[in-house]
């Protein structure tokens, strides 16, 4: 870093942070949140679930190791930005195949380094999530503001990271079929299915449940995804559709969907949950899993009352709903990544109950 810093971040509420540019060039208005992973960053920029926002990361160090082919959760980054305290460009890693930088300049991901990130991930934490834009040193705060209040919020972001035609993934030996509502969803997912012995059949988000049910899978699938769960009511009619007729897995915003899909509700957390490190208790078990987390929605609790629906899981920091199920309709849901598995005790494990809940017994009349 080297001169003057030559970009800014202006929030709605008129705080200002100044840094330096990477990645592409161009002003962008998003929500601004923070993770606390320590590593993964290539997971982040490549998760469909941040369409729309600018990610701060915590962790000080970030692009030391590089971009890996196959460590990307989707073929098209939609991030909208990057904020970190220190980007390196001369990553050491034997796998790394390019720098960070270059890779977000190629999909036009924003990225801006030198910043305080933890005078700004406090903001965050104390005053929540907000709008943000990030635009040259040079712009006039009162500009910025306009700019920020002028700027409609757009709800139309899983349309965008969805697939636009069906395509199909095969596992080895493949013994079940899983349609897959693609609402924004990661790569590993289909790995995890697949390496279960699934042949997944990924659908766009706004399918209907007559179109996934002429698959005739042996289960349904829905993916996480970004922004507001009442963005998507198509997809929650599919799901309300499809209860009791086949199996259902939901992660993430599937999981808010399915909450839907039962008459529950949702709500916007104050900063969201996202980072490697979240306590969660297994009710039915006791035992504590710690999970990767990325989303800003939870399912209201209170709301669950007179739903087919029951907690399993919650979340050991704020108390929050991080898995329910509706056993008599063969449908359960977690809110973090299962396919991520984070600690030692990793719940990978839920694709294998999905799995088992197939073996049970596919479609019914």
């Amino acid at each position: 870093m080297n001169g003057a810093p030559d970009r800014k971040i202006i929030l709605e509420d008129g705080q200002e942070y100044r840094g330096y540019s990477f990645g592409a060039p161009g002003d962008r208005v998003l929500e601004i949140v923070f993770n606390t992973s320590m590593v993964g960053y290539q997971e982040i920029v490549s998760d469909p679930s941040y369409t729309d926002q600018a990610v701060v990361m915590t962790y000080p160090l970030i692009g030391n190791y590089g971009m890996a082919a196959d460590d990307y959760e989707t073929e098209t980054p939609t991030v909208g930005a990057l904020i970190v305290r220190e980007y390196n460009d001369e990553p050491s890693n034997f796998r790394s195949e390019e720098t960070l930088g270059a890779v977000m300049s190629r999909f036009g991901i924003a990225g801006v380094c030198g910043v305080d990130t933890r005078r700004l991930a406090r903001s965050i934490r104390d005053f929540g999530s907000r709008r943000a834009l990030l635009t040259g040193i040079d712009t006039p705060l009162e500009d910025g503001l306009r700019r920020l209040k002028d700027c409609p919020v757009p709800h139309d972001a899983v349309s965008r990271v969805s697939c636009r035609e069906p395509w199909a993934a095969c596992g080895d030996a493949a013994h079940h079929h899983v349609a897959a509502i693609d609402c924004g969803m990661k790569r590993n997912i289909v790995r995890s299915l697949a390496q279960r012995g699934c042949r997944v059949t990924v659908v766009p988000w706004n399918t209907s449940a007559e179109e996934i049910a002429a698959l005739s899978p042996d289960g349904v699938f829905v993916s996480n995804g970004p922004g507001d769960p009442t963005d998507v009511p198509e997809t929650v009619e599919t799901v309300r559709a499809l209860l009791g007729r086949f199996p259902i897995f939901g992660v993430c915003l599937g999981h808010q969907i399915l909450a839907l899909a039962c008459g529950a509700r949702t709500y916007k957390l104050k900063f969201g949950h996202r980072g490697g490190n979240h306590p969660v208790r297994d009710l039915r078990t006791g035992k504590t899993e710690m999970t990767s987390q990325n989303h800003s929605y939870a399912v209201d609790a209170e709301s669950l009352a007179g739903t087919r629906l029951s907690v399993t899981h919650v979340n050991l920091l704020d108390g929050t709903v991080e898995g329910m199920e509706c056993a008599g309709d063969r449908a359960f849901s977690v809110q973090f990544h299962p396919e991520s598995a984070p600690g030692p005790q990793d719940s990978a494990h839920l694709f294998d109950r999905f799995v088992s809940m197939m073996e049970g017994g596919g479609a019914r009349a």
